[in-house]
This record gives C-alpha cells, structure tokens and sequence, in this order.
C-alpha cells in the first residue's frame, strides 16, 4: 500500500431511490418474521415514480394447510400495502408535491412461494440427492468481513464520516429546523492516509434535496456549518479541505420521480465503502437462511472480534459455501501485515474456526437473527451500528485463549 493516498467512500440517505426500495423489502421481511419466526423471505422491490413493485419468494409457514398443502396468500397473514406505504410515510415522501407519496403510489404484487426445489437443501430434513439432513446454505456464494481500529466502530474512517453525515441530514429534515430539506440525499468523503492513517479530509460532497424556494448559497452555508463541522473530526478538516454542496446547482426533483429504484444496488454503500472486499450478494428483504445475508453478519462479526482483541490492527475474512451443504468450502483470515508479532493469518485462521462455527444453522443461532430486526439496517451501512448482534465483542476472551 502507498505511504499517502487519498480514499473516498459515500453514503445515500434514506429518500434515495434505491434506498426506499431497500427499506420496503426490509419492511416486508420484518413484518413476516413478526409473524412466523420460520418464514423464507427473498423480496425484491422496484420503485419509479408514483409505482412500487414487489416481487420474488416468499414462504410463511403458518400460511400452510398441513392436511390440503395448500398455501394461504401472503395477504392472510400481513397487510402488505400498509407495510409498504409505512416504509414509505416513514422516509418522509408525504409532501402535498411528491409525485412518489406513501399515501398514493401504486402497488404491484408479484410475490410467490419459494421453491420447493431450493427449500428441499435449505431445511434441516433429508432429500433425494441431498447429501445430508442439515440445514444448508441457501445458495452457493463468497462472503467478506472486514474491521479495522481506525474508529470507535472498528470502521474504515471515510464509510462511518459519509454514513454520519447522512444521519446528520435525516436528523435535521425530520426535526423540522428547516423546512426545505427533502429525503433524497448523498454524502461522500474523501480522506487522506500517510502511512496507513488517517490524517485529512480533503473534500466532502453532500448532495439533498430541497424544495424550490431555498437559494444555493443558504443550502451551502447551512450544510457546511450544521452538518459537516457537527460530524466530521475538526482536526481533520483543513483550510484546505474541499466543500461540494449541490454540486449541480439545482436537486428540485429527486427520489423515485427523478430516478428508479432497486433493492441491493448499494451493496459498497451497505458495507465497508469499498475499503473491505465484498462477495457481491445483496442483503435487503432476505431472511437469515440466505447466507448472502447471514454470512456477511457472520463475517463482520469475526473480523470485528479479531481486531478487538488486538490481535491486529486491520481483519478481513473470506469464506464460501455450496448451496444446501452445510460447511463453508473455505475459510481465510488476511490481516495484511497487522498482526501482532508472532500470529500468522494462519494461527488466527485455526483459532476462528475452533471459536466460531460456519453452519448457516449455527449462525442463526448464534446471532439469533430470526427476529424482525432488519429495518434498523437499511440505512447508513449494516455495520458498525451499536446493539446489532454482529458488533458484538463478547467472543474476544475466548479467541485470545484459542491462541495460547
């Protein structure tokens, strides 16, 4: 790695297109676990302009007929256009001009059973041509999880400034001390390193939308003063230190009028800002069986654990799966140089796998994800967020003992 580089990671508030359509498809799955803890949910959402489609697998067994097999509509069991329009009354649209509006939009439903064929390998029962009764991975995948002690968090430093600024945003839209703030908005930051830390910001872009009626420079000063000097380390911004504000002048029209909307397209925005790898699976609207989902919590956690413990300054984990098999195919620490004197990636490889278990099943239960908790993840990145099972340190004991 070079001694100084500049890194830039961004963020996109909860009015983003692609956005909206994460946290429906996470409202969907939330109010199915709330239903049944064992429901399978793949939802899938599209948005554009005054329309919402939702579509994929979705199957909840007490919607099941054990005497006819048969499978009572999704409807049955929630209300699925007021959990849609919620989500939506929930990030902001409700303006008397919102061409998107929770109150307004049409729903399309094009939601089915899951297949009994990816069924048969998920469930922990025996089947024609499945090598074992376990639960098994949902599909066949890499995961990724990364930490690093850059912040409180364990967080790469320029993810956790564009996801604050976010907040910050929301904060501020959703209080009312302005009243021209709207929900689509971005965020990015760009930070200077000099051998490997953090030292400068060099420009910060924050795009938000606005109503028609507010001039550029009061959304220039406002933003600057009240959203970037509030949230960004004063020590790392400089007289040099770039300021992009609505960088095209003008972001009247914004959400799903000026753009569409699908769920899993912010999947670096989702994780590490492209700092840590990633496997490429989305997360939103899935339930804990697909381990897109589950492994990547699973991954985080570990890493997290790694470097909380000191063990380096810098953990990413890679591991794999075959669909309906319930080991990984691999397992693989890189701490990139960073580990303490005398701890190889190898060490620390035997020592995760004696601490922590891979089976998706075991996953599951570890982290205890069969609950309606997903909605708190959608925004401003699935990691580094306190009280997520996932950022839990309580392994770290037993991983420092596994290295004795």
């Amino acid at each position: 790695m070079a001694k100084s580089f500049v890194f830039s990671s961004e963020s996109v508030g909860e009015g983003h297109p692609d956005k909206v359509a994460d946290l429906i498809s996470d409202s969907v799955l939330d109010a199915c676990l709330a239903v049944d803890r064992q429901s399978r949910v793949a939802c899938e959402t599209f948005v554009k302009s005054n329309v919402v489609v939702v579509g994929g697998e979705i199957t909840i067994p007490k919607l099941q007929d054990k005497r006819t097999g048969r499978t009572k509509p999704i409807e049955e069991a929630i209300n699925l256009g007021q959990v849609i329009r919620d989500a939506i009354r929930d990030i902001g649209y409700v303006n008397d001009d919102d061409v998107f509006h929770a109150d307004s939009v049409f729903i399309n439903n094009y939601l089915t059973a899951q297949s009994a064929d990816i069924a048969q390998g998920v469930d922990a029962r025996k089947a024609e041509g499945k090598k074992t009764a376990e639960q098994g991975a949902g599909d066949q995948g890499i995961m990724f999880g990364y930490a690093c002690n850059e912040t409180a968090e364990l967080m790469p430093t320029p993810i956790m400034f564009a996801h604050r600024l976010g907040r910050k945003l929301t904060q501020i839209r959703k209080s009312g001390a302005v009243a021209w703030l709207r929900p689509d908005a971005k965020s990015q930051v760009s930070v200077r390193y000099e051998d490997g830390r953090p030292v400068e910001v060099v420009n910060v872009v924050i795009s938000t939308q606005h109503t028609e009626d507010v001039r550029h420079g009061t959304i220039e000063k406002y933003l600057i003063e009240n959203v970037i000097k509030k949230v960004i380390d004063a020590k790392l911004l400089t007289r040099n230190t770039e300021y992009l504000i609505n960088p095209t002048g003008r972001f009247v029209i914004g959400g799903p009028q000026g753009d569409s909307g699908l769920t899993g397209r912010k999947i670096i925005v989702d994780t590490y800002g492209g700092w840590g790898r990633h496997g490429g699976g989305a997360f939103s609207g899935k339930d804990p069986s697909k381990v897109d989902r589950s492994a990547a919590y699973m991954g985080r956690w570990v890493a997290k654990t790694i470097v909380a413990a000191g063990l380096a300054e810098h953990a990413e984990i890679q591991f794999a799966y075959a669909i309906g098999h319930p080991q990984p195919v691999s397992v693989h620490v890189n701490t990139f140089g960073t580990a303490k004197p005398g701890l190889s990636d190898e060490r620390i490889t035997a020592a995760v796998q004696q601490v922590f278990s891979f089976k998706p099943a075991d996953i599951v239960a570890a982290l205890d994800l069969k609950r309606p908790i997903y909605r708190q993840t959608t925004n401003y990145g699935h990691f580094g967020k306190p009280g997520m099972p996932w950022e839990s340190t309580t392994k770290v004991a037993a991983l420092k003992a596994a290295l004795r």
